[in-house]
């Protein structure tokens, strides 16, 4: 337990940490926190002395058992009688109740300006973070769980320094004072008062490791939820196509039902505990209020003071426990911020990136590239690639080929750096890719891929990705050439055509050439197609080898292709199983070796 307290503490350093930029917001709400737990318990001991003092008085004389707030009345223009002083502390009472107002303002405003602006910084921080992670822990973790992560788990951040830290140590401070103030007026009530605070404070203690299990088992089935919903969106044309609308209508119930027992868990262990504070707050007035019937049955000279004392005591066990409850409220927000921030926190501390510690960025890119002896493995020694060894010239087209799952598409991922090679060297001239900074490297590659995707915005964003440096003129230009400026000018706006969720406005083949678009304005030394007819109709893989043949113009370029009728024409044609070359050579040395590529070409043109 002590080791899970040492835990807790350091996740909340690490918050506390964020909001260093914001520190003078931070100690505002602080002071103003403190001033304002000061103010409320001073109300009960000023109608104390109201009631002590006015209630039995003659009308014109100020009882001398108003001497604990003699001074203030002083301030008010020397009243006389005693309703002068009535309202002359009707209006302090006001005045003290508006700076609360003010004060409770102006509170609320800053925690919340805190907090939100403290999740803009780790929100920012988190997805400048995913951005710099490798493609194999987005292959492995659901994009659900990196969705709640970005969005939900920070707002229970925000919550933490809004509704939660700082309004916590308001309440603790509001306890003391309340104390202080029981005890200064009288040690007996406020003993009796206070009877059932221990058996309180253990309840407290369950309640709060009730309350951890209860959001950690929420914040998994928040997680499944996510991740179902999103991956069922995304695929709701197969869904669909196979008629399991009924069958997944069935999964999604179970863990919706799980998620609602979750939360339900939660409340559960509220509607306990908040009973239970009301009942210890009962008795502790039940016991005042006797101990009131008894000192005005046997000290009945007495009895406007016993009133007073007891009223005072009643607002205080009020301002006691209210704030107990509250702390409970606030345990709640601060355990749930603290179970989803270890999680945020998790993310930021992990090392998936690749790493960029290449430092050169005057590379000739107009070079041999080379592939010497290369073994990859997603997983330990599951080697995918073995020993891959060529050689693309400058200016050449280098095919690969090959069954699916033979580690074409790993070939081009290596050269990408979206994934690290375990042994070998993959060199651009005599550099090695790994000393070329990561940025220089992928401005001077560029992949058009079968699977092309693209953002809910407009063609030309499409095409720039909001690079400023290339201009409109530049990319019609491009489409001119890639022979897609027809298609995108019969589109309502044209180039400010939005395209829709993954373009999903847009037929295959008119993706496909934006995607072509893209990378030609990109103006790339190295160019992959990855399969990049393989899902288009006839007319448009005419369309698309023309801009092919036009993007492949003095690059060097890489294509992995299904249909060997697009790389007929390649300098060298190497054919990939298994993670190896089993044959290399041009299109016809390859079909007089009657080997693995002349079954593949046979089986195409069947």
């Amino acid at each position: 337990m002590a080791e899970k307290s040492k835990l807790d503490l350091t996740i909340m350093g690490k918050l506390l940490g964020f909001s260093k930029p914001y520190f003078f917001v931070f100690a505002a709400a602080i002071i103003l926190m403190i001033f304002y737990a000061f103010l409320g318990p001073v109300r009960p001991l000023i109608f104390k002395e109201l009631i002590d003092t006015y209630i039995s008085g003659d009308g014109t004389v100020l009882s001398d058992r108003g001497a604990t707030f003699q001074g203030v009345i002083d301030t008010f223009s020397n009243p006389i009688t005693v309703s002068d002083q009535l309202w002359a502390w009707t209006v302090f009472i006001l005045v003290i109740l508006v700076i609360e107002s003010v004060m409770q303002f102006f509170l609320y405003y800053l925690t919340y300006l805190l907090g939100h602006s403290i999740i803009k910084d780790i929100r920012i921080k988190l997805f400048a973070h995913f951005n710099s992670f490798n493609l194999k822990y987005f292959d492995t973790t659901p994009n659900g769980k990196v969705v709640t992560r970005l969005v939900s788990d920070i707002e229970a951040i925000a919550e933490v320094f809004s509704t939660g830290l700082i309004t916590m140590l308001g309440d603790i401070i509001r306890l003391l004072m309340v104390i202080y103030f029981m005890f200064s007026v009288s040690w007996e009530l406020s003993l009796i008062a206070l009877v059932p605070i221990p058996l309180l404070l253990i309840a407290t203690r369950i309640f709060a490791r009730a309350m951890k299990k209860a959001f950690q088992k929420e914040r998994w089935q928040v997680n499944k939820l996510n991740t179902f919903v999103q991956e069922h969106l995304s695929g709701m044309f197969i869904v669909q196509l196979f008629n399991r609308q009924k069958i997944e209508s069935k999964k999604f119930d179970g863990i919706n039902k799980n998620h609602r027992q979750a939360h339900v868990d939660a409340i559960w262990a509220n509607a306990i505990f908040f009973p239970i504070v009301e009942l210890f707050s009962a008795l502790s007035i039940a016991g005042i209020i006797i101990w009131g019937m008894m000192q005005m049955q046997y000290e009945t000279d007495d009895i406007v003071m016993a009133t007073g004392t007891i009223l005072s005591f009643i607002m205080w066990v009020f301002m006691l426990y209210r704030p107990i409850r509250q702390l409970a409220d606030r345990f709640n927000i601060l355990q749930r911020g603290m179970v989803r921030a270890e999680r945020v926190l998790e993310i930021l501390e992990r090392e998936e990136h690749i790493d960029d510690e290449g430092t050169k960025t005057d590379v000739d890119f107009d070079q041999d590239l080379k592939f010497e002896n290369v073994w990859f493995a997603y997983n330990d020694e599951d080697w995918v690639l073995k020993g891959i060894d060529f050689t693309a010239g400058a200016g050449q087209s280098i095919a690969l080929v090959g069954t699916t799952g033979a580690g074409k598409s790993t070939i081009t991922n290596l050269l990408t750096r979206f994934y690290e090679y375990q042994k070998g060297k993959i060199k651009i001239g005599t550099e090695s890719i790994r000393d070329i900074e990561l940025d220089t490297l992928r401005k001077n590659i560029a992949i058009v891929l079968q699977e092309v995707f693209l953002f809910s915005d407009t063609i030309l964003f499409n095409i720039t990705l909001g690079d400023e440096s290339i201009k409109e003129e530049d990319v019609i230009a491009a489409a001119k050439k890639v022979g897609a400026h027809e298609f995108i000018m019969k589109l309502p706006g044209g180039y400010n055509y939005n395209v829709g969720e993954r373009g999903g406005v847009l037929s295959v083949g008119q993706k496909q050439l934006i995607s072509f678009i893209r990378a030609y304005v990109y103006d790339p030394k190295i160019l992959i197609l990855d399969e990049a007819t393989a899902s288009v109709d006839s007319e448009s893989e005419e369309m698309i080898q023309n801009a092919t043949k036009e993007l492949q113009k003095g690059r060097t370029s890489i294509v992995v292709a299904h249909r060997l009728s697009t790389i007929i024409n390649s300098t060298e044609i190497l054919v990939i199983d298994d993670g190896k070359i089993l044959e290399r050579g041009s299109h016809g040395e390859l079909i007089k070796l009657k080997g693995h590529y002349k079954k593949l070409y046979d089986l195409n043109f069947a």
